[in-house]
């Protein structure tokens, strides 16, 4: 159903669970999103002699790096260094809390163990170098704008993980700031995009640990335009410990798209499975099988699923993917299944349709590859493919 960004928010405010993972493509508008959510639960102030209230939500979104620019020393060329508008929020996490060494290592874990951050006193400025472990001097350099958006990023998560740290305390007359006691929302749109698939994950991971430490009632709002950040949290947060107190069910999983005439919807994602695309053309064979409009497209799809499967369990071909339950009988299904989703040069040539035989083999393959690597049906997610893995 098409709404505006204010509902769209105020649906995410009426789900009312622990946790909410949206994926949308760039330029859906989820940065604006995050503001319209903002505006939503700490309206700014109308009269400018009302007192400051207390902090109801956090975000970080574009317009967190937007506290950052660089002062490139174009003079001299030596001095550069990013520096900081002032701010409570980095202000207190770095000169109340002293976490630039969580800061540092944050960083360093998603960057390099070499290139260190140093603040000035006034923690209004930052500049980067490369230590070498001597006792050499080394040139300010500016870094990278992936290495910079990780940096802010680094900041964010130390304030963010002694945020719930302050809140874990269940008095709130023992705890070190009553700062944080109305914070009901933590919203981070699109953390770091920047990352190799090895720190993505890593960072995905760390999310999710953080936020199912969370005991008190704070909430948390993830966007993300990246599918395995999106799947891994997904993961994550599906299948959490117990011990660790959170439960699957609190959290609910979400696609916002843009429509043509500029309106927006939320759609509710399944719970049984993250979504990507070779688990999309599965349940479209499935769907096809089940409802016998077998096409010769459906061996493209088939094809398809076997090569991004290969590629992830290390196969040098996706041939190796194919049951061999005679001596030739790989073999044969390769061939049949190049024959059948390869194009035909001229176009005359071509035919949707597909003899019965051909039919029965794809069903047949279809149950083999699922049994054989563990996919969970999509089209019936209660049957459970004989030996499949878990």
């Amino acid at each position: 159903m098409a709404q505006s960004l204010t509902q769209i928010a105020q649906s995410l405010k009426d789900a009312n669970k622990k946790v909410q993972l949206i994926y949308a493509f760039n330029g859906t508008g989820k940065t604006r999103l995050s503001r319209e959510f903002k505006e939503l639960i700490a309206p700014k102030k109308q009269d400018p002699e009302e007192e400051d209230a207390k902090i109801k939500i956090l975000y970080y979104n574009a317009f967190t790096e937007d506290l950052f620019y660089w002062d490139n020393d174009l003079g001299n060329d030596v001095d550069r260094k990013l520096k900081i508008q002032t701010n409570t929020y980095t202000y207190w996490i770095l000169k109340d809390q002293g976490q630039e060494p969580n800061i540092a290592a944050h960083f360093q874990r998603y960057t390099s163990d070499k290139l260190t951050p140093s603040f000035n006193d006034a923690f209004s400025e930052v500049r980067f170098s490369f230590e070498r472990g001597n006792d050499s001097g080394s040139e300010f350099v500016k870094i990278s704008k992936g290495e910079e958006s990780c940096f802010i990023w680094s900041i964010f998560y130390s304030l963010l993980k002694q945020t719930i740290d302050v809140l874990n305390v269940a008095e709130e007359a023992d705890r070190e700031t009553d700062q944080f006691n109305d914070l009901q929302y933590v919203f981070i749109d699109d953390p770091v995009s920047s990352l190799d698939d090895t720190h993505l994950i890593e960072l995905a991971v760390n999310i999710a640990e953080l936020i199912k430490s969370s005991q008190s009632d704070l909430k948390f709002i993830i966007t993300t335009h990246n599918p395995l950040f999106y799947n891994v949290l997904f993961n994550e947060f599906n299948n959490a410990d117990s011990s660790s107190g959170y439960r699957a069910r609190q959290s609910k999983k979400w696609r916002f798209e843009k429509l043509n005439d500029g309106t927006f919807t939320l759609i509710e994602q399944s719970n049984d499975s993250p979504f990507s695309y070779h688990l999309f053309l599965l349940s479209e064979i499935e769907k096809a099988i089940e409802s016998g409009d077998v096409r010769k497209y459906h061996f493209s799809f088939l094809r398809n699923i076997l090569e991004k499967t290969s590629t992830f369990l290390g196969h040098a071909h996706w041939k190796d993917l194919l049951p061999n339950e005679v001596e030739g009988s790989r073999e044969g299904y390769y061939n049949r299944i190049i024959n059948l989703s390869s194009h035909s040069k001229f176009s005359g040539e071509e035919i949707s349709l597909i003899q019965d035989s051909e039919k029965s083999m794809l069903d047949h393959l279809v149950h083999q590859v699922k049994t054989m690597y563990g996919f969970k049906s999509k089209v019936n997610p209660n049957v459970i493919e004989e030996d499949a893995t878990v």
